[in-house]
């Protein structure tokens, strides 16, 4: 049976098919890579197609979701993350759901305890470096956040918008974490004086700043992804036997990614079915080398690829969703006062 995919970027509304369907409200970064595979499993099994409509970031999303929160566009979000979640959940967009897997998903995903959403990938932000690049000034990569202040690595870091980027915002959080709330801007300040450049998001900053592997700039330290190293070496061609960039294990961010039932959909039980898909060990363990993330499901094997590339941090920076939203836009003003004042 053939898997039906809407895309419509700008108003949000489904196209139309069959009534044995779930529409997913996703973000542009999932729907691209959307393939007929992707659901292929989950339509054999049910007999439902799916359909995918797009917003074009986790903001975009979670306020779509909002505003049709009483005629909503589909039937499951996918993509809100911890910086959103609570500001989703607040809104009463979702209905809860509890899945029959649950039990697979360490509990440091499960950042919502009454099940409104469910955990299905996360990512680490950390601090990237070009291995080549640092070798060549006689420098050894940083350990963590605090090294990124010292005059070696003066000009040699680029970060993203906290307004503009999810990496960006992520970093900015690590900061708030680490350093608290007045230390936070005495480290922008150190970082800004140490001639950190800004880049308005996570492609800039990556392609055009980054020095590393695919990067075409000449700065050898960038703010990126623990699963970028991983990337590097396999869209490269030939593939290399080493990654040419490294992640720097202390000081990243956590960023967990769930899908929720909306609240009014018509589907509710093909909803869930679809989450429970979702988690499934098939499912999950296409997750890495489609998206670039990690499963939740812990008994999902990780690519050799990201097992030999790349590191996972040990204590990641994680951050109570309520808090984030109680305090984003202020610690963004912070921020900007700093490097924009």
């Amino acid at each position: 049976m053939r898997r039906a995919v809407c895309l419509s970027f700008l108003l949000l509304v489904a196209c139309e098919t069959a009534e044995n369907k779930v529409v997913v409200l996703t973000h542009e970064s999932f729907a691209a890579a959307v393939k007929e595979e992707t659901f292929g499993a989950f339509t054999a099994q049910t007999g439902a197609t799916v359909e995918v409509v797009t917003a074009t970031d986790a903001g975009t999303l979670v306020n779509q979701a909002v505003l049709s929160k009483d005629n909503p566009v589909a039937d499951l979000l996918f993509g809100v993350d911890d910086t959103f979640l609570s500001r989703a959940i607040d809104a009463g967009i979702f209905q809860p759901f509890e899945s029959d897997q649950l039990s697979t998903i360490p509990l440091d995903l499960q950042l919502d305890k009454e099940n409104n959403v469910t955990p299905i990938d996360y990512g680490d932000v950390c601090i990237n470096y070009d291995k080549e690049a640092l070798s060549s000034a006689g420098l050894q990569p940083p350990t963590g956040l605090d090294e990124l202040t010292n005059p070696e690595y003066a000009g040699l870091l680029v970060v993203e918008h906290p307004a503009l980027s999810s990496p960006g915002l992520a970093f900015l959080l690590t900061t708030v974490d680490l350093y608290g709330e007045e230390g936070f801007v005495d480290y922008w300040n150190k970082l800004k004086a140490n001639g950190v450049e800004v880049a308005a998001d996570w492609n800039i900053a990556y392609h055009t700043e980054f020095s590393g592997g695919s990067g075409e700039g000449d700065k050898p330290l960038v703010v990126s992804y623990a699963s970028s190293p991983p990337a590097e070496v396999i869209f490269a061609d030939p593939q290399p036997t080493e990654a040419p960039t490294g992640a720097v294990a202390e000081g990243c961010y956590r960023q967990v990614e769930f899908a929720g039932v909306l609240a009014g959909s018509r589907r509710p039980g093909l909803a869930g079915r679809l989450i429970d898909f979702m988690l499934t060990k098939q499912f999950q363990e296409t997750i890495p080398l489609t998206w670039f993330v990690y499963p939740a499901n812990s008994e999902a094997a990780l690519p050799d690829e990201f097992v030999a590339h790349t590191v996972v941090p040990v204590e990641p920076v994680q951050m109570d969703p309520s808090r984030i939203d109680a305090n984003r836009e202020k610690w963004i003003a912070a921020w900007r006062e700093v490097m924009e004042g």
